[in-house]
């Protein structure tokens, strides 16, 4: 690992580092008199009630900070490299990478490939282990670091290391008896191909991570995204009707087991196997609190319940008004394929109680990945802005405004991702776009209310996932 300096990017308001004068383009030395590694040895250093910390002023002069907080507390700054050291590229070349099915010419960014442990605590990656050894593992299970997530894939350590294209990636599965036996608590992820780790392979998956409860607390079952760039890649197939339900089947009897022995329903289907099955979505409760949103298991069911809870304060505030809603706009709502059935249904219920409000949802077709990339979080902007274009030249307005989902772009920016801004979109369309959280109530609250500002603190829940793919 790199020696790298640890520089205050940005200083938050009200902070301890504010009152004790740190700034930006101030270096923190030590803690405790510890050097700090990386941003696990940072947290870990931090946590107690009372810690020295040692800072070299852009000057040169070393203050030595005596520091009493509560437990746990962080000093309250960014800094400019956000793991303190260098990122750990992906050592794999896994038959089913999203990165790797990207078209050239794209910016440099998006062809990085990262399997980062300490990823998976700061962002909520999914990673392999093939990047850890024995210290990475001892230092997780010292500082109690949780949860880690954990691509698993299969736990046949023959197919693992075909899957992954990486020898060692089979024996790297004794982590997780390390893990278990140190009470860390994980989540597992398997992305499913077709005539690969599906069938008997999942069964015995499953059946092998069961083992792990309940210190691994869930584990999806996701199918692995396929664009239209796969020339020399490994030949995958996309999952029929028929045997996306044999898969569920088999999910849905062991999260009864499971339920009956820990609590936990443990294993879940992404929402793209029920929708591949024209199967109803699980009740709410089967989702064990939406532990895998980012995996794409739950969103449909939580915006359905988050819609009808918004819907029920519209209906109360009608009751209350003795009227429906005053408001009196056309809106067009862009999303991806696989949302827009339910995020059709929604808007015409909405309309149905508030008169004033029409709101038109438009399917985004995927050219840029292939039709067979149907999520919104790989919507480019180029593909958004020539479609509606079509729309409006066929004589078809879009009406008040644009609503697009956060997924679509970068996060905390207004960009998506082949670099087309929301302006540009705003430009070409000669429309005003409104940037939406995509949840159930967000979309009540932001048809309803045209000053709505969607919470930029809540921008990470993007509820999108492809395997081997993080902007």
């Amino acid at each position: 690992m790199h020696k790298t300096e640890h520089v205050v990017k940005e200083v938050a308001p009200g902070s301890i580092a504010q009152e004790m004068g740190i700034e930006a383009g101030d270096v923190l030395l030590s803690i405790n008199n510890e050097k700090i590694g990386d941003v696990f040895d940072y947290r870990y250093l931090m946590k107690d009630e009372y810690v020295e910390a040692l800072v070299r002023k852009a000057d040169g002069e070393e203050w030595l900070l005596e520091i009493d907080k509560d437990y746990d507390e962080d000093l309250g700054v960014e800094f400019e490299n956000g793991l303190m050291s260098d990122y750990r590229s992906c050592s794999n070349k896994c038959i089913f990478c999203f990165i790797d099915q990207m078209p050239p010419g794209m910016r440099e960014t998006l062809y990085f490939k990262d399997d980062d442990s300490r990823l998976s605590f700061l962002q909520g990656n999914y990673i392999t282990l093939t990047n850890m050894d024995e210290r990475d593992v001892e230092r997780i299970i010292q500082m109690q670091l949780a949860p880690i997530n954990i691509s698993v894939q299969t736990t046949n350590p023959a197919l693992r290391c075909r899957m992954l294209h990486n020898r060692f990636a089979g024996e790297k599965l004794r982590f997780l008896d390390r893990f278990y036996e140190g009470h860390v608590e994980m989540n597992g992820q398997i992305v499913c191909c077709k005539g690969v780790n599906d069938g008997e392979e999942l069964r015995r998956s499953i059946t092998d991570l069961m083992k792990y409860l309940p210190f691994m607390r869930s584990v999806s079952v996701v199918p692995a995204g396929i664009t239209k760039y796969r020339e020399g890649l490994c030949p995958l197939e996309l999952f029929t009707k028929e045997e996306a339900g044999e898969i569920i089947d088999m999910i849905e009897t062991y999260q009864k087991v499971c339920f009956d022995q820990y609590g936990l329903h443990f294993v879940h289907a992404s929402d793209e196997f029920y929708m591949l099955a024209e199967r109803d979505f699980p009740e709410e409760e089967r989702y064990d609190g939406y532990i895998q949103l980012e995996n794409g298991v739950g969103m449909m069911r939580l915006f359905r319940e988050e819609f009808a809870e918004a819907m029920r304060t519209v209906a109360d505030d009608q009751s209350g008004q003795g009227r429906p809603a005053d408001v009196k706009r056309t809106i067009t709502v862009a999303t991806g394929k696989l949302a827009y059935p339910l995020i059709q249904d929604a808007a015409r219920e909405l309309c149905g109680v508030c008169p004033g409000l029409a709101v038109h949802v438009f399917p985004v077709r995927n050219d840029f990945f292939g039709e067979t990339i149907t999520v919104a979080g790989l919507v480019t902007g180029q593909d958004l802005i020539a479609q509606l274009k079509e729309r409006q030249q066929a004589g078809e307005g879009l009406g008040d405004v644009l609503f697009i989902p956060s997924n679509m772009l970068r996060s905390g920016e207004q960009v998506f991702l082949d670099d087309v801004t929301v302006s540009d979109v705003e430009r070409a369309l000669g429309i005003s776009v409104t940037v939406i959280e995509p949840g159930g109530g967000d979309f009540v609250e932001a048809a309803l209310h045209p000053d709505y500002c969607m919470d930029r603190e809540n921008d990470g829940d993007s509820f999108v996932y492809v395997q081997g793919y993080d902007r």
